[in-house]
């Protein structure tokens, strides 16, 4: 293989941490891929949770977020059976001035959840969605109801099995469904020259699916919190459709269509100059792939000149240099970290040599280029789930920032060189500083919107605060581009460097050509020091973007649903305000 890997910076230190270079990645990926649980002492739970519903058990529970950077220890939680119990530990929680969080597969890096910072003894429950709402029924030909504690990896296996299937996915398999919905969460698809949206399906988050939901929300004729359903044409759904940890759903019903065999290559040799050129360049662009397949993914690690790029395209039969897949995941060198890029990580993070970054940006490439010839997986074949869920929970933990880009499918190759130009010309003036702020990479993935006439139900409503509701100025718009810069947790000046993106979105795509949302899920709102901190992007730039009317009105639906704010915290009590 050619040796793109960078010289000529200084060995550091010697790498051996107090934990280890491997023990650093695996014990990170191993305390959040479960979640820490101790029994209840009766007695002490009884002195602390009086009244607590009897048929639901109590536990202690550690909370960790994917990067572990919002973590909490020994709150109380419990796993209702059903949603009549979920009701009743609401209203116990209302009752005694507690709030209730519920809890997928914490995959996740935003506070949405929980607040770094929150006590063991904080009034606050955490209610596990995964043991037990998992029900799944088809509803109809083209409707499959589903519990929210199923994993989108069983959800799809299930549909497949009844042969259907969604047209994209978010990558993890392990996220809850209920997690998903409450985030807007996407894969990466648009359709191709010539290609018709099948029913049942949409180019659209997976909230744009929701036919109906159940939610626990406040009666005021009862003077209690119960199980109400709402149907995607009601006013009180468009909130729901996306809110952000603000309720509590239980069940969905989802519009769905007839699976598809995909075709997934995965290309090493584009330069990111040519594949990310402006628009109206010769040559190999992301603009030109996905007007051919409609879905693509580039992955351009740090410090690196050739990004891999993945590219999906609908194919009824196998082509002959396809090899078929029957399962997920098959990119072992990407789901288990290797030993080469764990001893960097291990040594960055350990011993503060985080002028090897562009070391571990071409480390990473090599894995992935030669990973992808080794494993035969640079091209293959099979049912949509088996190429669209790609990654595990032991993959690198590594934070991301993300924001989504509304525009003009014609538009897509300007937006996309415009930041990785801002991007490339940053990072090499903070290197000529001797700072390496970024040390993963970044990712770029296209979408449409959320057109809700994809639900194929007369009067269905748009999710008020998905990224992906359509403009109300820019009725032309109909993509999205979605970007995100990854980076070790702990790395210095990453904040600072971040902050400088995230402005330089916000005052280029300021609604004229484009317009830049964020992603719920990963990070935005960054000051020097912190994300998720900026009181102007909080306040004024957030609620600006999804339009002030759109969120004022998302704000007191979910108010009024849940007016003692059971369903909250500290930092969805300051962004919802």
């Amino acid at each position: 293989m050619t040796d793109r890997s960078v010289s000529n910076f200084p060995s550091g230190p010697s790498a051996n941490g107090p934990l280890g270079r491997r023990g650093f990645l695996l014990g990170a990926a191993a305390l959040a891929a479960v979640p820490v649980l101790i029994a209840a002492d009766p007695a002490v739970a009884a002195q602390e949770l009086p009244d607590f519903p009897a048929d639901v058990a109590l536990y202690r529970s550690a909370y960790r977020n994917w990067v572990g950077e919002i973590t909490a220890v020994g709150l109380w939680a419990c796993a209702p059976t059903g949603a009549d119990e979920v009701v009743e530990v609401v209203n116990w929680a209302c009752r005694h001035g507690w709030r209730v969080r519920a809890r997928g597969s914490a995959h996740g890096w935003s506070p949405l959840t929980i607040t770094e910072g929150t006590a063991s003894d904080a009034p606050v429950l955490l209610v596990d969605t995964a043991p037990h709402l998992t029900g799944l029924s088809l509803d109809s030909t083209a409707a499959v109801r589903a519990g929210t504690g199923v994993t989108l990896e069983a959800l799809l296996t299930y549909l497949e099995e009844h042969g259907l299937g969604v047209t994209a996915a978010p990558a993890p398999g392990d996220l809850t469904l209920g997690g998903a919905l409450a985030i807007d969460a996407h894969g990466t698809a648009v359709p191709a020259q010539g290609e018709e949206r099948l029913p049942g399906h949409t180019y659209g988050s997976l909230s744009n699916l929701v036919l109906s939901l159940t939610a626990v929300v406040w009666d005021e004729a009862s003077g209690a919190y119960v199980l109400r359903t709402f149907d995607r044409d009601e006013a009180d759904c468009a909130a729901l459709l996306t809110h952000l940890g603000r309720s509590l759903v239980t069940e969905v019903v989802l519009r769905v269509g007839s699976n598809v065999n995909l075709r997934c290559v995965s290309r090493t040799d584009i330069p990111a100059a040519e594949l990310f050129a402006a628009p109206g360049s010769e040559g190999r662009t992301l603009a030109g792939y996905l007007e051919q397949s409609g879905r693509v993914e580039a992955i351009w690690f740090a410090f690196t000149e050739y990004p891999w790029f993945k590219v999906w395209s609908v194919a009824p039969t196998r082509p002959l240099t396809s090899r078929q897949v029957t399962s997920p995941y098959n990119y072992p060198f990407s789901d288990n970290v290797p030993t080469v890029v764990a001893d960097l990580v291990g040594r960055m993070t350990s011993d503060a040599a985080w002028y090897l970054a562009p070391v571990l940006g071409n480390a990473q490439y090599d894995v992935a280029a030669l990973g992808l010839v080794t494993t035969l997986s640079a091209d293959i074949w099979g049912p949509s789930k088996n190429t669209l869920l790609y990654l595990r929970p032991t993959t690198l933990r590594i934070n991301a920032n993300g924001y989504a880009v509304l525009t003009g499918r014609a538009q897509v190759q300007r937006v996309v060189a415009e930041f990785t130009s801002f991007y490339r010309e940053r990072v090499a003036a903070y290197a000529a500083l001797g700072r390496f702020p970024v040390n993963g990479s970044v990712e770029i993935r296209v979408t449409g919107l959320d057109d809700p006439a994809d639900a194929e139900l007369d009067g269905a409503r748009a999710p008020l605060l998905s990224a992906l509701r359509p403009s109300d100025t820019h009725p032309e718009w109909d993509t999205a581009v979605w970007l995100d810069v990854l980076t070790l947790p702990g790395t210095p000046y990453a904040e600072a460097f971040l902050r400088e993106l995230e402005r330089f979105l916000l005052r280029t795509f300021d609604g004229e050509h484009a317009l830049t949302r964020v992603e719920w899920s990963k990070g935005w709102a960054y000051t020097d020091e912190a994300a998720w901190s900026d009181e102007e992007v909080l306040g004024t730039a957030i609620p600006v973007s999804l339009g002030e009317a759109a969120w004022g009105q998302a704000a007191g639906i979910l108010d009024r649903l849940d007016p003692h704010r059971v369903f909250g915290n500290g930092f969805l009590d300051r962004l919802l305000r």
